[in-house]
């Protein structure tokens, strides 16, 4: 077992996407206007890839498109001390191929938020890392 500095365990990349599959919402970290934008989303993870459905006109969509962003996920307990978080990097984008949208459209993926949710951003995780606290 791994320890950073801050005596939190280093979680490996298998234990990450394990934990990162088991969160139902995350927060999508991207650049809005020149700044920094954040925002909670439901998503899913197809293989390493994580999977966000949104409209298709909506800001976080234009805003994602072709840009390197950031995903976090965690849980915590307060009572306990317990809990981990991941963050995840790279590069975000729209799926346009007609098979893969379908393909998306199946996984187990649904909004919270009302309207309408037929536009898939895919952020592939080439970087990823996480924590664990005891």
């Amino acid at each position: 077992m791994r320890l950073d500095s801050s005596g939190l365990r280093v979680l490996s990349r298998a234990e990450c996407l394990r934990l990162l599959g088991s969160a139902p919402i995350g927060r999508i970290v991207f650049t809005d206007r020149a700044l920094p934008a954040v925002q909670p989303v439901t998503f899913c993870l197809d293989g390493e890839r994580i999977v966000i459905r949104t409209g298709p006109g909506s800001k976080l969509a234009a805003a994602t498109r072709h840009s390197v962003v950031a995903f976090e996920a965690d849980a915590f307990d307060p009572d306990l001390r317990t809990g981990w978080s991941v963050t995840a990097v790279g590069h975000a984008r729209a799926a346009r191929d007609a098979s893969e949208v379908a393909h998306l459209a199946r996984l187990p993926l649904t909004p919270w938020a009302a309207g309408e949710r037929d536009h898939f951003i895919l952020v592939r995780a080439e970087q990823i890392s996480g924590r664990a606290i005891r």
